[in-house]
């Protein structure tokens, strides 16, 4: 009885030993006396007891956060900068075979990338042409990590931190443009003012009558917009023809 116990157990012990399931989009490495002879799954895996090993690599997009960096511009401006990369095992021999830790390994360099290719930069530079800059990163970033088995798809700042003195002279500019073009806007609206009643003007001296009309149009709004005296010079071309009548 206690054989049949004895031989149970072990025979437990192999069958959980030698028995994996993978996931669709997993991979696992088996590496026999701790050589590397090739990749399993996904589905069902029987390893050999106690002689191979296997290591599981996740293939999915995984999102990495990078903490924020401290960076210094290329016109020495100190600011605070993180981003997010998103990345995938493309290789998961070279994944588990050419770094200790690709995950913690590609964390590091993305920091370290991030801090010194920022710096290539200015501050103006950083907020206009921020899609260049992802591009750039993305495409350093892959070339480092492409002998890991890795592929960095997409890399992207997230926020830029500046300091408090910069944000407060950023604000003082803007306002100042936004006045400034205010005063243009301004200033056109006067110019195109002005063309427009010398072409008026001009136009009315041409002919009396209009110039007469224009004037007892300008009298009928003012009496309607509500009850005023309201005292104007009586032109002399609308009384003239009476006072030449009457001298006759």
């Amino acid at each position: 009885m206690n054989a049949l116990i004895f031989v149970a157990i072990a025979a437990f012990i192999l069958i959980s030993q030698s028995i994996r399931i993978l996931a669709e989009w997993e991979r696992g490495v088996i590496l026999r006396f701790g050589r590397n002879v090739g990749i399993r799954g996904p589905g069902l895996i029987i390893l050999l007891p106690f002689l191979e090993k296997m290591i599981r690599i996740d293939t999915r997009t995984i999102t990495m956060d990078i903490q924020p960096q401290d960076v210094i511009t290329k016109d020495n401006v100190s600011l605070k900068v993180n981003a997010v990369i998103y990345f995938r095992v493309t290789d998961p021999e070279a994944a588990v075979i050419k770094v200790e830790d690709y995950y913690f390994a590609t964390s590091q360099l993305s920091q370290t990338h991030l801090r010194s290719t920022l710096g290539q930069y200015t501050l103006d530079d950083l907020l206009v042409n921020r899609d260049e800059i992802n591009g750039s990163l993305q495409k350093i970033l892959d070339k480092a990590t492409e002998p890991w088995g890795i592929k960095i798809s997409i890399v992207e700042v997230k926020h830029i931190d500046l300091p408090k003195e910069m944000q407060r002279a950023m604000a003082k500019e803007a306002e100042a443009e936004r006045e400034r073009r205010a005063k243009i806007i301004s200033a056109t609206g006067e110019l195109e003012r002005s063309e427009r009643l010398a072409e008026a003007s001009n136009q009315l001296a041409k002919s009396p009558s209009a110039l007469q009309l224009a004037y007892l149009q300008a009298l009928t709004e003012i009496s309607n917009e509500g009850k005023s005296t309201i005292i104007l010079p009586l032109p002399m071309d609308l009384i003239k023809p009476f006072m030449e009548k009457h001298n006759v």
